[in-house]
């Protein structure tokens, strides 16, 4: 029998339901008073190094998840993370981007508290074990588990504020999924740069572009010289012409700027030659994202940077 570390962090699969429908965190997490059906899958130890709601979570948080499992991962077979579902994309991506492990790596959460019909917790719970103690699951970096899939945690989103379906990866689809005779994936992701540095003091602010954009906080930002920045730009890559005075300002002061956008599907491209169009910011000098969204691109502009990367080497890491 597999040995399994899994890690509890909060989340709405740690929380109970009260009688005025308000959901409150628990002093202990339901999900651990079944041992006696966890334990047929794997061998577990389960941790709680610390208990928040996803909207809490930090950096220094993600921090702790990474170091807990470099300093164990002789010990275990696989390790899984049960997590609150807001932010829960991000600490996947942050971990795939610089935890360098080969076993597997699951995270998982819940829509639905414990005591809520419909509970989603246990069961995406058990299958996330079911996915970690699964032979062909090693090599394939940090994934996302949700209602019977398995996802990448480079592709994967949260599309649905409510809906236990919410976790979806656009473009791509998922890695695999589980069934109730195994666990099959249906392809294996890229080959990846792992980056181990996170520093916590960076200051890489998202902004969204929108009509009638602006110069103000692009001004506001070249002014306080934060570390980089992220915009999720308009269409494939473009911003209003009110907007590029304060732009210029941001790349005087030699701030990486990388641009995503902010439709649903598709990745940004230079094409358009107009003002604030795609191939003038590129001319400039701000470095488009392979395929991410915002808060993924922040994330890996933050490892970059974290790692001593300059301009050129972001650039080519975005192109990763």
């Amino acid at each position: 029998m597999k040995r399994l570390l899994v890690i509890h962090t909060g989340g709405t699969i740690s929380m109970s339901q009260d009688e005025s429908n308000t959901v409150n965190t628990n002093g202990d997490n339901p999900i651990a008073n079944h041992q006696e059906l966890i334990q047929t899958y794997a061998d577990i130890k389960e941790v709680m190094p610390f208990t928040v709601p996803s909207p809490h979570i930090t950096m220094r948080h993600v921090k702790e998840i990474k170091q807990l499992i470099e300093s164990h991962v002789d010990e275990f077979d696989g390790f899984v993370i049960t997590h609150g579902t807001d932010t829960l994309e991000e600490t996947a991506f942050l971990l795939d981007l610089t935890l360098n492990v080969t076993k597997p790596v699951v995270i998982t959460g819940a829509m639905r508290s414990s005591n809520e019909i419909g509970s989603d917790g246990l069961y995406n719970f058990i299958a996330s074990i079911r996915v970690a103690t699964a032979d062909d699951s090693n090599h394939k970096g940090v994934m996302v588990v949700f209602n019977d899939e398995i996802h990448t945690a480079r592709n994967v989103t949260k599309t649905h504020t409510s809906n236990t379906n919410t976790f979806q990866s656009p473009n791509h689809g998922p890695l695999g999924v589980i069934t109730k005779a195994g666990v099959y994936f249906h392809h294996r992701p890229y080959d990846k740069k792992t980056l181990p540095a996170i520093d916590t003091t960076l200051n890489v602010p998202l902004i969204k572009a929108h009509m009638d954009m602006g110069s103000e906080v692009l001004d506001f930002y070249a002014e306080q010289h934060v570390d980089g920045l992220v915009i999720e730009a308009l269409g494939q890559g473009n911003l209003p012409p009110t907007a590029i005075a304060g732009l210029d300002k941001c790349l005087a002061a030699e701030m990486p700027i990388v641009l995503v956008s902010r439709s649903f599907n598709g990745i940004v491209s230079a094409v358009y030659a107009y003002t604030g169009g795609g191939h003038q910011l590129q001319n400039k000098g701000v470095i488009f994202s392979n395929g991410l969204n915002g808060q993924k691109a922040r994330l890996k502009l933050l490892v970059a940077l974290s790692n001593g990367y300059n301009h050129q080497m972001i650039r080519d890491y975005f192109n990763d």
